[in-house]
């Protein structure tokens, strides 16, 4: 109930300073997010300082997913309900009401899955301070470092905007690479360990020729290279079948009783995709 009045309270000053409904643009680009365990979505978990195990998570995702919590937090209810509450406060003709939905803030450093950064990011790490941390803090991300954080994804979604490269999304994709690398060899090493000696080792295919990824990122035709396909996204995927490939000929060396087979199926995909009419 607390935080029910806290929250009715921010809406009623929000209506209280808003000026005509009729000269309104309202609309959410974008939220951004500093703090501590309160609002922590994957910071600290994604640094490698701390693994949680259920409950963490086990009401609402199932599974742990970076919160302190085992369901959502205060950020995740704001991020999906606030748009759908200041609806009461506007007229039903009021522009973008059903834009503004937002989703649940990506954590800045947990790069597993490829999180999209279109609509904000999530800076806040449990166990943060607003004083710069010490040898005996939980998180060395005090809200300084976040601040920093902030000013540096900025700084670098703003260069790769300039060059033409790619969005935000297309940032997090191509700063996942070195984890993404990480935790494939520490799969593979595990694998190893429990007796594996033979993998059969497929690359990436041409993200960027995905139906659903040129459906929802291919709307502008600069973006699309000769097959229709996204260029961005596909540099990421060549990016990170260089490093694999490399990685595989590590893990032949380190590993020598084993077979370790590498298969380019961006080649092969690729390959499809441009002469889909000659195979059929």
């Amino acid at each position: 109930m607390e935080t029910m009045n806290c929250f009715l309270h921010v809406l009623t000053f929000i209506s209280i300073f808003f000026p005509p409904a009729q000269s309104i643009h309202f609309k959410f680009p974008a939220v951004f997010n500093f703090g501590d365990s309160n609002s922590d979505t994957g910071n600290l978990v994604g640094a490698g300082i701390e693994f949680i195990r259920p409950p963490y998570g086990e009401i609402h995702f199932q599974i742990p997913s970076g919160r302190y919590c085992d369901g959502r937090l205060v950020i995740d209810f704001l991020s999906k309900s606030l748009p759908l509450s200041l609806k009461s406060f506007l007229p039903s003709s009021f522009p973008a009401l059903d834009a503004m939905d937002l989703p649940f803030l990506n954590a800045y450093l947990d790069s597993v899955g490829v999180p999209n950064f279109r609509k904000g990011c999530n800076f806040a790490a449990a166990g943060s301070t607003i004083l710069p941390a010490t040898v005996t803090s939980v998180s060395p991300f005090s809200f300084g470092v976040q601040v920093n954080q902030f000013l540096r994804f900025k700084a670098r979604v703003l260069e790769l905007l300039a060059r033409g490269m790619c969005m935000a999304h297309s940032h997090s994709i191509f700063a996942s690479i070195p984890n993404i690398l990480v935790e494939f060899e520490t799969g593979i090493k595990k694998l190893y360990d429990q007796g594996g000696r033979n993998f059969w080792i497929h690359n990436t295919g041409p993200l960027g020729c995905l139906a659903q990824n040129v459906a929802r990122f291919g709307t502008d035709p600069s973006k699309l290279d000769e097959l229709g396909c996204l260029s961005g996204h596909n540099q990421a995927a060549k990016l990170l079948n260089l490093q694999l490939h490399a990685l595989t000929k590590k893990l032949q060396g380190q590993y020598a009783d084993s077979n370790i087979t590498y298969v380019d199926i961006y080649t092969i995909k690729s390959n499809l995709i441009a002469n889909y009419s000659r195979y059929g």
